[in-house]
């Protein structure tokens, strides 16, 4: 069958700097908030970073680069998708001048790239934010951290204007109102934030997000810059009237980000929520002059649907910050999240009917504990045939929302070398094309082996999707 993607598609795929870089004290880096979370998302937060916390080492990709980029270009990725670690850049978050290390860091990161013909697209902030900036300001819930986030991403956009042309702002922005110290350093406890609160700090993130995506169309003209979304994809457990509306109010949670980015404006159902609960959020006329700083594009995450339902005893399921109830149609990993490949297409096509915007899929994967055999070749290598089905079935259903009409940039699957786990802060939960020698105990030699799926995927890109199994 012939291929349905367009010619210019962005093949490649994603990681994030606090999951892979390591280097975590090197070179005039500050402590980031990832590096007070050894048990990830799920965990609690210690008070100095802790050997156990795999990330401040994670995959040595700050040593391994170039290497790790050269199989990269082997398996032909028209683009890399990574994030600045804003505490390379900033150490404090507040200071006055940069770190020129940690400038020159992604300066060398960019230029392999661009050696190999790969686009990097680059997420200011991935769950990963200053620690001096909770501790000094409690993060987001302080309204001078927009000023900072502003100084970091006008310093980056001028320093890489000319090596980096796509851009995201946050990663996952709606994350914040469900793990405040991880997306945002808010650190109040979660249980102790009011719900002003919570939705105060979200409001400076997006003011922040739509001041940023100003200052990088006025400083790389030629650049896209988008938003990235959680994509929490919902059905009505049952036909019943009161599931459909559960789930139409669920959607509004995940929406309502998307609204304000692509819009430029609050949609007037979340004002209405503010004044029916009392929530008091400081919109100033200035806020709402910034916010019309609109994206060019919209990305987000895919992975698996909840259903959602008004009977409260149905069985429960969900990924890392996405809990609903369980779909009795649809099979599920081993960490519980539903496979659901049909879901993507219904989300680029309801994300496309709501804001007429082009589509970037920026995470999409599967998380498995792979086994490490000896090949027919006596090379090492993973056959991970369960993540070759995930991605093929998905990646299917890219292609019919293309063939429906719909603008999809590209597509950059998640964790494309293993890297340490978001939610657990663990390494046996890998989605990576390239096996990382690791272990749970920090143990392993970090060498880097193909699985099949390396080459399934090489195979993909080299025929644009014509080699998928429809």
């Amino acid at each position: 069958m012939k291929s349905k993607f367009p010619k210019d598609f962005l093949w490649g795929g994603a990681v994030a700097a606090n999951q892979c870089e390591g280097a975590y004290n090197e070179d005039g880096k500050g402590l980031s908030v990832q590096d007070v979370l050894p048990r990830g998302i799920r965990g609690q937060r210690t008070d100095v970073p802790t050997e156990d916390n795999l990330k401040l080492k994670a995959i040595d990709f700050y040593h391994r680069y170039k290497e790790d980029i050269a199989l990269f270009a082997e398996m032909g990725f028209k683009v890399f998708r990574t994030s600045i670690a804003w505490s390379r850049i900033f150490p404090n978050g507040d200071d006055e001048e940069p770190n020129e290390k940690g400038l020159a860091f992604y300066d060398d990161l960019f230029d392999e790239c661009l050696k190999h013909g790969i686009q990097p697209l680059v997420t200011l902030s991935h769950y990963e934010m200053p620690l001096a900036l909770g501790k000094k300001y409690n993060g987001w819930m302080d309204r001078r951290t927009i000023s900072f986030f502003e100084r970091f991403a006008k310093t980056v956009f001028e320093r890489y204007q000319n090596k980096v042309k796509y851009w995201l702002t946050f990663n996952e922005i709606n994350a914040i109102l469900k793990a405040p110290f991880m997306c945002g350093a808010i650190m109040t406890d979660k249980e102790k934030l009011t719900e002003s609160q919570l939705y105060t700090a979200m409001h400076h993130q997006l003011v922040a997000s739509a001041s940023v995506t100003k200052l990088c169309h006025e400083i790389i003209p030629d650049a896209m810059i988008g938003c990235m979304i959680l994509g929490v994809t919902v059905y009505p457990l049952t036909p019943s009237p009161d599931d459909v509306i559960k789930t139409m109010l669920r959607d509004r949670e995940t929406y309502q980000f998307a609204h304000i980015h692509a819009r430029g404006e609050y949609p007037s159902y979340l004002l209405r929520y503010f004044e029916k609960n009392n929530i008091g959020v400081d919109i100033t006329d200035e806020d709402k002059e910034i916010l019309k700083n609109t994206v060019d594009f919209i990305s987000f995450s895919y992975y698996s649907s909840i259903c959602e339902s008004a009977n409260e005893s149905a069985k429960m399921t969900g990924g890392n910050l996405s809990k609903g109830f369980i779909n009795p149609y649809l099979k599920s990993t081993d960490w519980g999240w539903q496979i659901d490949p049909k879901g993507l297409r219904y989300t680029l096509t309801k994300l496309y009917d709501l804001y007429s915007l082009p589509l970037f899929i920026v995470e999409n994967g599967l998380g498995a504990e792979d086994v490490l055999t000896t090949g027919e070749n006596g090379e090492k290598t993973v056959n991970d045939d369960y993540r070759i089905a995930y991605l093929n079935d998905h990646l299917v259903e890219v292609e019919k929302a293309i063939d429906d009409g719909i603008p999809v940039m590209g597509y950059t699957s998640w964790g494309c070398i293993d890297i340490v786990s978001a939610s657990t802060a663990e390494m046996k939960k890998r989605y990576g094309y390239i096996y990382v020698d690791r272990d749970n105990d920090g143990k392993g030699n970090l060498e880097r082996y193909k699985k099949k799926s390396f080459y399934w995927y090489k195979n993909v890109i080299e025929t644009n999707g014509e080699s998928l199994k429809r």
